[in-house]
């Protein structure tokens, strides 16, 4: 019994016809990693360190390999169920959380390799990262699990017991529907949000190095042929007056 146990994904909880996992712990363990790659790249921005991303990718490996081979001993999932040890179990498949965590874990390998063991500062390994930190937020916050939205398409059937009953739900609520109104004022939310953080990463002076990374993506093909352009001139007026200097004090 004790080995069977030991080989068996997930929790087999009465009144459930297949091992499940508890979603609350997963969410919170969700917003403690959202947390430290928010540190790691703060740090990494404004301190021009990368120590602190260094650790938190290596525990971020660790801990996703356990989550995939066995997420009872898990790390973050066990800070996760001591914060909320009080509060009544949310049971979910164990299946397709498991499918999410490997899709975490696909991504945490790359950037382990190219911010541990063969460090490479670039934009693409910024945007793995910004990837993984929506996906915590999105779990941690709205209880949204992407991975399992995406165990249901390859399955291409209903997955049971997803995060919020998704699966089972049929119906809204009236308290869960948008009137006119209320749609306006979402909509206009979303846009103002959208161009304030569009407006902040290329209209103000770019500070930090991922500032000017992020600037940088953001960039149309044209600004940036018109930005080489400019330099490769100053360059160019740089040596002329170079040599006219030259030809001064001769």
């Amino acid at each position: 019994m004790i080995f069977k146990k030991l080989f068996t994904y997930g929790e087999n909880v009465a009144g459930y016809e297949i091992p499940v996992l508890n979603e609350r712990e997963a969410r919170a363990a969700a917003g403690i990693l959202f947390v430290g790659a928010f540190l790691g790249l703060t740090n990494g921005a404004m301190l021009g360190t990368p120590i602190f991303s260094k650790y938190f990718v290596s525990f971020f490996a660790v801990d996703f390999t356990m989550r995939v081979l066995h997420a009872r001993y898990a790390p973050s999932l066990l800070l996760g169920r001591f914060f909320v040890r009080n509060q009544k179990p949310e049971y979910v498949g164990a299946a397709q959380k498991r499918f999410a965590w490997m899709l975490g874990l696909i991504l945490a390998y790359p950037m382990f390799y190219y911010l541990v063991i063969d460090f490479q500062p670039n934009p693409i390994k910024i945007l793995v990262c910004l990837i993984c930190m929506a996906l915590l937020f999105l779990e941690s916050a709205f209880g949204v699990c992407l991975g399992c939205k995406m165990f249901e398409w390859i399955n291409r059937k209903n997955p049971r017991y997803c995060p919020g009953g998704v699966c089972e739900m049929q119906i809204k609520e009236p308290v869960q529907k948008f009137n006119p109104a209320q749609t306006v004022i979402l909509i206009t939310t979303l846009l103002l949000m959208s161009y304030g953080t569009y407006a902040y990463f290329t209209k103000l002076p770019s500070r930090t190095i991922l500032s000017k990374k992020i600037k940088t993506l953001m960039m149309s093909q044209a600004e940036l042929d018109a930005i080489r352009i400019a330099k490769e001139k100053a360059e160019e007026d740089a040596l002329f007056d170079d040599d006219n200097d030259d030809d001064f004090f001769k």
